[in-house]
């Protein structure tokens, strides 16, 4: 019979037992339950629930009770499905022969570089250490370098021979140089001085008994034990502070190096560039060491020498222009000086003297230059040359600064002073200005160290009297004197002049020529002068009478 809707709309629900009704004679079977122990497992059965026992009815709590039990199976499954997905991702992969072992390749170079930088940075540390003065943790640091009133810093560079057997005379400086270097504007002179010149030693030497006698013998006459570290102090002390006195400069530093560091740094470099700049147009050569050439046959024939020593059979033997030298000619072009059959070194020492300073640039170039600081070969030949014979008073937390200059002063900046070139020496070694008379070396050098460009730059005038007034140049010379250019007085050729002439034969003193503007009120010319002039000479003056021309 079919129930009447309500007075509020709605019918009745049925009876919860009417239901069964149309699943008579259907015997329902229900699912296991899940067991706690399992966990998320479900139940082995994966049958359908069904309803009810035949001939039971079912009630509301049973149908919900079945879909609780539907919710659940799906969850299991849901969280089974997720958790052999998890264990699929993280199993571990069985790893193959060839990843395995590009696997040990990579922790072998890896152990192989920390071990190797290890100890490169311990060779370093020692090399160091035997070399400068302070500790290991100065290296950190970069202390600029001291300086004297100029606002330079001076290094005095001896070279002896002891570490060649059966040289005479090898605790001998005979390789005497001062580097100069300005901080500030990047650049240095090298000064040498001549090994003959005669000097007061100021004591009674060790060995000799002399209290004076040549130059190069002051560096053993305090201490002549080559051995011992605390003598080879005492050397650099005194040498520092005598050598000082002689050219009238404050020297900070010094550097003792003996024949291995050329050999070994020249070698370790791969070789070096040098420019052989000669009088004589077939270059240089020396046949002080020929017998090098022989073979170890003091019999060997002309041709055999040719072939070791080719084109000549002459160890030393060069064109002018750059050539390229090893360690082995590195080490004896420094020695040579011509005295045996020889051209190309008529000035003996001197010639020396130059050729030692080229290849000490040489030597900075190339150490300096990128091929070698990547090539760690090289790098560290330096490092063991340096280490084993070279002594210096330079600290480890210098290092840094040094290393720095070296890169940013160019080799242009370098600029050589020759004490003979400038008429300071005589050809044997001796003072101008007399024996044990050092007074216009200093005087010069501390013109051309000077920061005042117009001291530095040192230039030599020639004053000629042209003016019909006796004393007139004399005059001039004495005015020039006191603002530190020094200058010759002279006549000039027989003629009329209308003004001051100023003569400028060179481009590369341009603060003298300016001042010589400002006094004298006329711009240089470039012509050549009407009169033969001096090696040297700078500038020449021509004065014009009072009348004509103003004169300072």
């Amino acid at each position: 019979m079919v129930k009447k809707p309500s007075v509020d709309g709605f019918i009745p629900r049925r009876s919860p037992g009417a239901i069964g009704e149309y699943h008579q004679g259907y015997t329902p079977v229900l699912p296991a339950p899940v067991s706690e122990a399992s966990g998320l497992k479900r139940a082995e059965t994966k049958s359908a629930p069904v309803l009810a026992a035949s001939g039971q009815a079912l009630s509301r709590a049973d149908v919900d009770e079945s879909l609780r039990q539907i919710d659940e199976s799906s969850v299991v499954e849901i969280a089974e499905k997720r958790h052999k997905r998890f264990r699929r991702r993280t199993a571990k992969r069985p790893v193959s022969s060839r990843r395995k072992l590009v696997k040990w390749l990579v922790i072998a170079v890896i152990t192989t570089m920390v071990v190797f930088a290890g100890w490169f940075g311990v060779k370093v540390l020692l090399a160091g250490h035997a070399v400068f003065k302070g500790d290991f943790f100065g290296i950190l640091q970069q202390r600029e370098l001291k300086q004297d009133a100029n606002g330079r810093s001076n290094v005095l560079i001896v070279g002896t021979s002891e570490d060649d057997p059966g040289h005479q005379g090898a605790t001998l400086t005979d390789s005497i140089m001062i580097l100069s270097i300005d901080q500030k504007n990047k650049n240095a002179y090298m000064i040498s001085i001549p090994r003959d010149m005669e000097v007061r030693y100021g004591r009674s030497c060790v060995g000799t008994g002399n209290n004076a006698g040549k130059i190069n013998a002051f560096f053993a006459c305090s201490n002549d034990d080559f051995s011992s570290d605390s003598a080879e102090t005492e050397r650099q002390n005194e040498a520092r502070k005598f050598f000082g006195d002689i050219v009238g400069l404050d020297i900070q530093y010094s550097v003792h190096v003996n024949y291995s560091v050329m050999r070994d740094l020249v070698g370790a470099l791969g070789g070096i560039t040098v420019t052989i700049e000669s009088r004589d147009p077939r270059g240089q050569m020396d046949a002080n060491f020929d017998w090098k050439c022989r073979g170890g046959n003091a019999y060997a024939s002309l041709a055999t020498m040719k072939k070791n020593c080719p084109p000549n059979g002459h160890f030393i033997d060069y064109p002018n222009g750059p050539v390229t030298l090893d360690a082995e000619h590195a080490l004896y072009l420094a020695q040579a000086r011509g005295d045996v059959e020889n051209y190309g070194f008529e000035m003996s020492n001197f010639d020396r003297e130059k050729n030692q300073q080229k290849i000490i640039v040489a030597i900075k170039e190339k150490a300096m230059s990128s091929g070698t600081l990547t090539d760690i070969g090289k790098v560290m030949g330096i490092i063991d040359a340096i280490g084993k014979n070279l002594r210096t008073n330079f600290d480890t937390s210098e290092i840094r600064t040094l290393t720095s200059l070296a890169k940013d002063i160019p080799s242009s900046s370098v600029q050589s002073i020759s004490l003979i070139d400038n008429q300071l020496v005589d050809p044997s070694g001796q003072p101008r200005a007399g024996l044990y008379n050092f007074s216009k070396i200093q005087a010069f050098l501390k013109k051309r160290l000077s920061t005042d460009p117009l001291l530095a730059e040192g230039a030599q005038v020639t004053v000629l009297n042209g003016s019909g007034v006796t004393g007139a140049a004399q005059k001039q010379v004495d005015t020039l004197a006191d603002i530190g250019i020094d200058a010759t007085a002279g006549n000039a050729p027989s003629g009329e002049y209308s003004a001051n002439i100023i003569y400028q034969l060179t481009d590369k003193k341009p603060a003298t020529a300016k001042k010589l503007t400002e006094l004298y009120g006329v711009t240089p010319v470039t012509t050549a002068p009407p009169v033969t002039v001096s090696e040297g000479v700078d500038f020449v003056i021509i004065l014009a009478p009072p009348t004509k021309s103003a004169t300072p």
